[in-house]
């Protein structure tokens, strides 16, 4: 039997009379930031507030402990900081004046989304809402606590910072497969990225970071979270409705992240330049009705996305359905293997509610539109093959002859920008180092004579994408065909600078930011007004929570005051047996943890998934 007491307020596992964590490095002394919840206070005379875990423009987000039920859960509260304050002297929160009206409003929108999830039970993508509660002028949402890592986490912990189709199939199709039964209850998340996704010690992905649709939209009252790369263009105000496809862009994203290992760009800079590929690596090995699905979820105005989860899913099934409408396009990977655009490629949506005696119409008017892409898109390729021809009889020309008026030497590797190819087929291979790596490989030059392969590591002196090293040196005469190594820079290695070391004491801080290969930096602290225990780290700069290059340096502050005397605590009343959870839990990247469906292509108690 243990009492709250001996919970630490970071992870929810006892620790007996330690005033510091052993297993997380939290001290029992650390102060809450302010403004937020003060550790210990107890909502709704049922939940124990503990350490904030995260915050934005909508509200808090705490582990917490439901003394009811003896278990760690999250806790979120909806505090609207642009709207909404808290002082030091009490707890309720205090709308601005000729905000009552706004806070009201959004304080109802959060109290419908939580409870129309609180509803939603069995669904293995989901995280479990048991309670939804009012208290100190505001509302709050329980939730189960899960352990474990985020998608984001996950990716970068892997080598190569991308998983297989595969292995993304297992983690992301519950996923989708959720986002359905969500839409069905009228639930757009409106934020779904790598952040926002947790894969709990089982293997399974969970949807978290869920938001008010005030909340995710550049143009309101609140501070908007939006998640670039992964947010759809009509979340920043530009025209169009959001719905379904909003989430089906961010999953799209998200899908592109997984199998691709970096960011998509953002929307808004797709808008005028949209420079987003699927590299000929990936083109090749990736299945032609993956990335197929992948473009049409992707694409920028609303109107050409992909409209519900069910056509995403059929599409990334390579169901009869998506494989019959898939057959009037061609396949961008039939033509490509160097970096590919994303081209509009998806059917036009239907209206979001029809009435049956428009059916027959609109099935005709799809058919016509489809046999009038199918032949835009022969024309096309029919262009595409004549432009190729045109281009290979034009390199030939130049190397044979042409060459003495271009001043082309075979085999003498004179050319800067091409290279040389003799009429015995070899070749002399070029300086690749320092060129952009999707500059060489779409070179078609450079494709007609050498085979190329990737490996990609962090630079400190070549940016993103460059060409740090390549496997045959330059000058050197191969034969054509030949397979070319190109070491690629992925720019300077980041590591997120952990939120939660705020609260801890300086010499865990300290190891913990050098081991992560930041520099460190400490400086004394000023009183701010609360009570903070000796050499408690009370703020730092640049701000935790983000990422920041291998090797910045960390401006952490520290309390150095001298330690006010202990007073006799409180003894709670509410005692009860407790089950810390495994310390030697399988890393993430165990096999142990992929997901596996059972026989019908689903979890127990959810819905089928489309494999």
């Amino acid at each position: 039997m243990i009492s709250t007491d001996n919970l630490c307020m970071s992870c929810m596992r006892e620790i007996g009379d330690a005033r510091q964590c052993p297993y997380c490095g939290y001290h029992v002394d650390s102060a809450q930031i302010p403004p937020y919840l003060p550790v210990r206070t107890v909502i709704a005379n049922r939940y124990l507030v503990g350490k904030l875990l995260e915050y934005n423009g909508e509200g808090a987000t705490y582990i917490g402990w439901d003394i009811s039920e003896k278990k760690a859960v999250n806790i979120r509260e909806f505090f609207p900081d642009a709207i909404a304050i808290r002082t030091s002297t009490a707890l309720t929160l205090k709308v601005k004046s000729g905000s009552e009206a706004v806070f009201a409003d959004c304080n109802q929108s959060f109290l419908e989304l939580w409870t129309k999830l609180s509803r939603l039970k069995g669904l293995s993508a989901l995280i479990n809402v048991t309670d939804v509660v009012e208290d100190y002028g505001t509302s709050y949402a329980v939730y189960d606590h899960v352990e474990g890592v985020t998608l984001r986490e996950y990716l970068l912990s892997s080598k190569t910072g991308y998983v297989s189709w595969e292995r993304a199939r297992q983690l992301l199709m519950p996923i989708l497969s959720t986002l359905g039964t969500l839409h069905s209850a009228g639930i757009i998340h409106r934020g779904i990225s790598p952040s926002t996704l947790i894969i709990g010690r089982d293997g399974k992905v969970r949807i978290t970071g869920f938001g008010i649709w005030q909340s995710r939209s550049q143009r309101g009252d609140l501070n908007a979270q939006i998640f670039p790369g992964y947010a759809a263009i009509e979340q920043y105000g530009f025209e169009g409705q959001q719905g379904p496809w909003t989430d089906i862009y961010a999953f799209g994203a998200v899908l592109y992240r997984t199998l691709i290992g970096s960011d998509p760009i953002d929307a808004t800079e797709r808008v005028t330049n949209d420079k987003l590929m699927v590299p000929g690596k990936f083109a090749e090995q990736l299945p032609a009705y993956v990335i197929n699905g992948l473009i049409n979820a992707l694409q920028i105005l609303p109107e050409d996305r992909t409209r519900t989860v069910e056509q995403l899913r059929a599409e990334l099934s390579a169901s009869p359905v998506a494989a019959a409408s898939e057959s009037v396009y061609t396949s961008p990977r039939k033509s490509q293997t160097s970096p590919i655009n994303l081209p509009v490629i998806n059917t036009p949506p239907a209206r979001a509610e029809e009435d049956d005696d428009d059916d027959e119409e609109e099935e005709d008017l799809a058919r016509l539109r489809a046999i009038k892409r199918s032949e835009r898109k022969t024309m096309l390729k029919t262009t595409a093959i004549i432009l190729a021809v045109g281009i290979v009889a034009f390199v030939i020309l130049i190397f044979t002859v042409f060459r003495d008026d271009f001043g082309i030497t075979l085999g003498s590797g004179r050319v800067p920008d091409t290279t040389a190819a003799a009429g015995d087929g070899t070749a002399t291979v070029p300086d690749f180092l320092g060129k952009n790596y999707f500059d060489v490989t779409s070179n078609p030059v450079f494709t007609s004579l050498y085979d190329f392969e990737s490996q990609y590591e962090y630079s400190d002196e070549f940016e993103k994408n460059y060409i740090i090293r390549q496997s045959i040196s330059a000058g050197t005469p191969v034969n054509s065909g030949t397979t070319i190594v190109l070491t690629v820079s992925k720019g300077k290695e980041q590591v997120e600078l952990p939120a939660d070391i705020i609260g801890s004491t300086y010499d865990y801080v300290y190891k913990r930011l050098v081991n992560l290969g930041f520099e460190v930096e400490r400086k004394d602290a000023k009183s701010d007004g609360y009570y903070h225990a000796p050499d408690e780290v009370v703020s730092a700069s640049p701000a935790p929570g983000k990422s920041y290059d291998k090797g910045t340096k960390i401006v952490v502050m520290v309390y150095a005051g001298e330690e006010e005397p202990e007073t006799e605590e409180p003894t709670s009343s509410f005692d009860y047996d407790y089950d810390p959870p495994l310390e030697d839990a399988p890393p993430m990247d165990d096999p142990g943890l992929d997901y596996n469906p059972d026989e019908n292509g689903g979890d127990e108690g959810s819905e089928d998934v489309i494999y």
